[in-house]
């Protein structure tokens, strides 16, 4: 079989397989609260989320040394994690680097 046939009938048939599904991946606007169907709003109205969204940002402004929450030179945070991963794979690294320039297969003169 052609394979530039294959490689056409295998992309159209993916591209039909995305456009069923999705339809299902259609993300729709949320709403603030349980809309009727003359247009209400249910308990949680606009004015209720600006409130407590300004209650929220009094709070944070109120208590500076909280922060977000985020421990960023915790070893569970982001940068601890990203400086226990980089010695880990550096160490791998490093090691297979090492070992690589010694050997069976190693080029004659260098080592």
């Amino acid at each position: 079989m052609n394979n530039k046939l294959l490689l056409t009938a295998s992309l159209i048939a993916v591209i039909f397989t995305m456009g069923y599904y999705a339809e299902n991946a259609v993300a729709f606007a949320q709403y603030m609260g349980n809309v009727g169907s003359e247009g209400q709003t249910g308990t949680f109205t606009l004015e209720e989320a600006l409130e407590l969204q300004t209650r929220r940002v009094t709070s944070a402004e109120a208590n500076p040394a909280s922060g977000s929450g985020t421990p960023y030179l915790d070893a569970g945070g982001v940068v601890g994690a990203a400086l226990i991963s980089a010695a880990v794979f550096g160490g791998i690294s490093g090691l297979l680097f090492f070992k690589g320039r010694s050997g069976k297969y190693a080029a004659m003169g260098r080592g």
